[in-house]
């Protein structure tokens, strides 16, 4: 990697989730977390970390609620804070990351993909993920290791399906293994090459496509991986909600607990 090299970096934020594991009948972006939506604590953090000249925050179509809370926030940033972009989310997430990246503005040269429902992710993160691209990578992801040991399995047929309905096939070395967070970030023009590229797969290929770096990877370009946090924990499920408010009560607050 060459010497760091400044670059104007965009932040699109993935809000358009329904939140249905959540069960509370809302989109997941606006469920509460210690008194405030998911989201303003994503969108908090992501400003704080000073990464970005621009956030474009993919929202669902047709969300009055969550685009006034913006609009709220947007008030926040006069005195200036990035540029606050509100766009609506397509059917999948990869059709909401293209909305996003085509409201970018002209001149940016990196994106950093994020999910709303990683509210809590430290401003560390971020600022690993920006400098792994200004000196130079195409793609970073934020990772942590695997700690339980991983198996591989197959749907079990005939007899054995008297037993258990899968398999063990296999256990992967867990040594080799990491857990993919986000900001996923990327230079422009490879994430806009690798969705293109995405175009051309069939439906089947289309579903087992679970990130923005496996179409990167798809093309042969090396994906680096930075150190993640325990902190970034996505939330999905109410018991995922119960740990992040743990994080947000801690006697230091979530984001400075841990880098």
């Amino acid at each position: 990697m060459s010497e760091s090299t400044p670059l104007v970096t965009g932040v699109i934020v993935v809000a358009a989730g329904s939140g249905q594991r959540l069960g509370y009948g809302m989109p997941k972006a606006a469920v509460p977390l210690g008194g405030e939506p998911i989201l303003m604590h994503a969108l908090r953090g992501i400003v704080a970390s000073g990464v970005a000249s621009q956030v474009c925050v993919v929202l669902p179509a047709g969300d009055e609620g969550l685009r006034r809370l913006c609009g709220d926030f947007r008030e926040e940033l006069a005195d200036g804070g990035p540029l606050l972009t509100l766009v609506d989310g397509g059917a999948t997430r990869a059709d909401s990351v293209r909305a996003g990246m085509a409201a970018l503005m002209e001149g940016t040269d990196a994106v950093l993909v994020h999910d709303a429902a990683r509210a809590l992710t430290p401003e560390s993160v971020f600022h690993r993920v920006a400098e792994a691209l200004a000196a130079g990578a195409a793609a970073v992801i934020p990772v942590l290791p695997v700690v339980d040991t991983v198996k591989t399995v197959a749907a079990t047929s005939g007899e054995d399906s008297m037993f258990a309905p899968e398999v063990v096939t296999g256990t992967a070395r867990r040594e080799e293994l990491r857990a993919v967070q986000t900001p996923q970030g990327f230079k422009l023009d490879t994430l806009v090459q690798a969705h293109r590229a995405a175009g051309g797969l069939d439906r089947q290929q289309s579903a087992a496509v679970t990130d923005d770096a496996m179409l990167v990877e798809m093309l042969g370009t090396p994906v680096y991986a930075v150190r993640g946090s325990t902190q970034s924990l996505k939330i999905t499920t109410p018991l995922d909600l119960i740990f992040a408010e743990g994080l947000l009560e801690g006697p230091l607050g979530a984001r400075w607990v841990e880098g």
